[in-house]
């Protein structure tokens, strides 16, 4: 195929804030996990796909299949999209209990 260009699994953007690896990152509409820390303004890899332990909200309850949602303030997984606002970035594939600090999270990619 002439037009393709990458599998998408890595992306490399730019970071518009300091990164660190294994942190949630969310440029726009896109979100993945960074695969290294990044200053402003330096490239930044995003893992886009896989499942990944996150930090969550404690006191959120999530069983397996429930979506998850990133709240770009308290840089957390949530089970609140807050009326839209939070972007939706995967599906919860472990349940997780109130008070719990992480849930493994499917990333849409």
């Amino acid at each position: 195929m002439k037009n393709y260009v990458q599998k998408g699994e890595n992306i490399t953007v730019t970071a518009a804030a300091a990164a660190t690896s294994g942190q949630g990152v969310l440029v726009g509409n896109l979100f993945g996990i960074a695969a290294g820390d990044a200053e402003i303004g330096d490239d930044l890899d995003l893992v886009t796909v896989g499942v990944f332990s996150m930090a969550k909200v404690s006191t959120d309850v999530l069983a397996v299949g429930d979506p998850v949602y990133w709240d770009d303030t308290a840089k957390l997984a949530t089970a609140d999209d807050d009326s839209g606002a939070n972007a939706e970035i995967g599906l919860a594939v472990t349940a997780a209990a109130n008070p719990s600090g992480t849930v493994n999270v499917r990333l849409n990619g």
